[in-house]
């Protein structure tokens, strides 16, 4: 994951923020931030809150 804000993105996840939460935070809409976290997903080929965590840390992304 090169894109800074999907950075922000995992890690505001990874500290249980919502959706909505995560939009407050950043100043973005809620569809935004799950247009970003599909990516996320996608990108990391995880399908899980759980397995993309693990792929996080891992990887030293948070």
């Amino acid at each position: 994951m090169k894109i800074p804000r999907e950075r922000e993105i995992l890690k505001l996840i990874s500290q249980e923020f919502s959706n909505k939460q995560i939009a407050e935070e950043l100043f973005i809409s809620e569809r935004t931030v799950e247009t970003h976290r599909k990516n996320i997903f996608r990108k990391t080929k995880t399908n899980s809150l759980v397995g993309l965590i693990k792929f996080a840390y891992a990887n030293n992304l948070i």
